[in-house]
């Protein structure tokens, strides 16, 4: 038998809890998980996790409760998982939002860059740029020629100042030097309705919630902010055909408060990524517009500071303040 000195007991001790610890992380989870979505019910970050997360549950066998928890552009919700206990238990699933708050609210309660842990990509969905189906346009171009004709340029509807449909705004502006005038809305299903019936003609609307007005002759559609061709919707070009570098996504992706376990963070990003690849998934987000790929928290990380770059420089650029 082997002797014991006061120096390896001592080192036992010392290493236990590191021991005690990996095995909690790698048990994770043992119960149910929160899943804060900052934004109202029913829109494309609810959806979206609503899909991901129920195939989670069945990933890790563990229950994924969503609970919105809607308002300040999604900064109240974020707070909540900012302050949250570091232990898995709570996961927030954010939109765009994530990237352009920083930048809009001058002051908030917390940090996006040190208060949360970046963990998975969970899709990109573009904006489609829509009219009303009697103006006579069917092409980027055709919108620049109509705008440059009008003396007082054409009224664009946004779903709200500082939203993703807003941004998309300010650069085709700046891209295009047209006089474009911003009539911003309370939400993106406002902002539709009036361009349906005329009200407002343009409007960049999320491509996962416009499908059916386009498909049913509402609304005209143009082009798309992403790249290449929309599944649902293939005869569609991007705008980057006209305008090459105009990138837009609303996209959504899953945090966990900063200091959570890596092995945590691991293993969320893991089940998300198998998520992806299952038919529940894969055919529901085809069918809604919404890209994904296999990612890991690394990249999801360097994805969010690229996002918080651009958008910043939007929202420095074209001086729009909130809060």
């Amino acid at each position: 038998m082997a002797a014991f000195t006061r120096r390896t007991v001592i080192a036992g001790l010392a290493a236990a809890p590191f021991v005690g610890a990996a095995r909690a992380d790698t048990a994770w989870p043992t119960r149910a998980v929160r899943v804060i979505v900052p934004y109202p019910p029913a829109g494309g970050a609810d959806t979206t996790g609503r899909i991901l997360f129920n195939q989670a549950s069945q990933e890790l066998h563990q229950q994924f409760v969503v609970e919105n928890r809607g308002g300040a552009g999604g900064t109240i919700g974020e707070a909540v998982v900012a302050k949250a206990d570091a232990d898995g238990y709570t996961v927030l699933h954010d939109a765009t939002g994530f990237s352009v708050n920083g930048s809009l609210y001058p002051k908030l309660p917390f940090d996006y860059k040190k208060d949360f842990e970046p963990v998975f990509l969970a899709s990109l969905v573009p904006n489609i740029l829509v009219v009303t189906p009697s103006v006579p346009v069917t092409t980027v171009k055709d919108v620049i020629a109509y705008a440059k004709a009008q003396k007082d340029g054409i009224d664009m509807a946004s779903s709200g100042n500082g939203t993703l449909q807003h941004l998309c705004l300010e650069m085709f502006r700046k891209m295009t030097g047209l006089r474009i005038n911003h009539v911003p809305y309370r939400g993106g299903g406002l902002a539709l309705n009036d361009v349906m019936g005329g009200q407002v003609k343009f409007f960049f609307a999320n491509g996962s919630s416009v499908v059916g007005q386009i498909k049913g002759g509402k609304v005209k559609a143009i082009a798309h902010t992403g790249k290449g061709r929309l599944a649902s919707l293939p005869d569609i070009p991007p705008i980057s055909d006209t305008l090459p570098g105009f990138e837009a996504y609303e996209w959504n992706g899953v945090f966990v408060p900063h200091g959570t376990p890596a092995a945590i963070v691991e293993k969320l990003n893991g089940a998300l990524n198998a998520a992806l690849k299952t038919p529940a998934v894969a055919d529901r987000f085809a069918q809604l517009n919404i890209q994904s790929r296999q990612n890991t928290p690394a990249e999801f990380a360097a994805f969010v500071a690229h996002q918080m770059d651009v958008w910043g420089k939007v929202v420095k650029d074209a001086n729009i303040h909130l809060g």
